[in-house]
């Protein structure tokens, strides 16, 4: 009991906040290259939540032009093994399961009692959502001390990019217990692509300061210019991604949830939501 009114003091508050104006603010200072600003950042955020930089391709904090380039730091090759058995599906992130599991019909279990449709999640098209009725879903949060970038469960080429325009709220666990349709609520990018196991889709969940989501062959697609959904559509010339390649980035922390067709792919026995993961572990195989 005591939990629950904790968790909903700390999220009623943030329906009051000004979300796009936070995330511009720190959009600029994350991006500051005064010496003594981003030094203090980085090593502020380092210690105070045990950012592992021996992982890092660059260990030294004062090394980094700016915190965001800090925050988006590549690892060494051979910090994250992927694994090699051949019909694996796997992590796209450093982070905790919040949940993980089937989608029932339309519907996606977000936390105690909460759901949100796969069709609101990917912007409002029933098309677009028809291939992930009754599949299978995993949303994976990505904290401040976590590696932020994002890698492809399989190999895919992609179909489709919709930018969903929403608000800004943080999206930890206190959150998503107490906000209601909170992942189709928040802004958002969604990545569709075609992959062995069938139609792919990689949500990447924006959240209160994360002043921006980019992928890998577009650049930055958040802060949007208009406030309203984009799509780009992919055919002859459209990115082909290797299973585990690099996908995108968040410019802070924040949430990705995978979707997968019905009957396309299962999760290993045994995750559960709170279970620690990283960039390459199998979390299931195709079927």
């Amino acid at each position: 009991m005591l939990k629950t009114l904790t968790e909903h003091l700390f999220s009623l508050p943030q329906y009051l906040l000004p979300h796009h104006w936070l995330s511009s603010l720190m959009y600029r200072l994350a991006r500051c290259e005064n010496r003594l600003w981003k030094n203090a950042f980085i090593k502020t955020i380092a210690q105070l939540y045990r950012v592992n930089l021996s992982e890092a391709q660059e260990p030294n904090p004062e090394a980094y032009a700016s915190f965001n380039a800090f925050f988006t730091r590549a690892l060494r090759p051979d910090a994250r093994p992927l694994c090699a058995e051949p019909d694996a599906l796997l992590c796209p992130a450093d982070g905790a399961i919040s949940q993980i599991g089937n989608i029932t019909a339309d519907g996606i279990f977000q936390a105690k009692g909460h759901y949100f449709s796969a069709d609101e999640l990917l912007g409002g098209d029933p098309e677009r959502a028809k291939f992930f009725i009754n599949g299978k879903f995993a949303t994976i949060y990505l904290s401040p001390r976590d590696y932020h970038r994002l890698h492809m469960p399989l190999g895919g080429t992609l179909r489709e990019m919709v930018h969903v325009p929403g608000r800004l709220f943080s999206v930890n666990a206190a959150t998503a217990n107490t906000v209601p349709n909170l992942f189709a609520r928040n802004e958002r990018v969604a990545a569709i692509f075609d992959t062995e196991a069938g139609p792919m889709a990689l949500v990447l969940v924006g959240a209160i300061f994360v002043a921006s989501i980019e992928t890998v062959w577009h650049g930055e697609v958040t802060p949007p210019t208009v406030p309203e959904v984009k799509t780009w559509t992919y055919s002859g010339d459209a990115p082909q991604l290797a299973k585990g390649e690099e996908m995108g980035r968040f410019n802070m922390g924040s949430t990705i949830i995978v979707l997968f067709g019905e009957q396309a792919v299962a999760w290993e026995e045994g995750l559960r939501a709170g279970d620690k993961v990283k960039v390459g572990q199998k979390l299931g195989h195709v079927k």
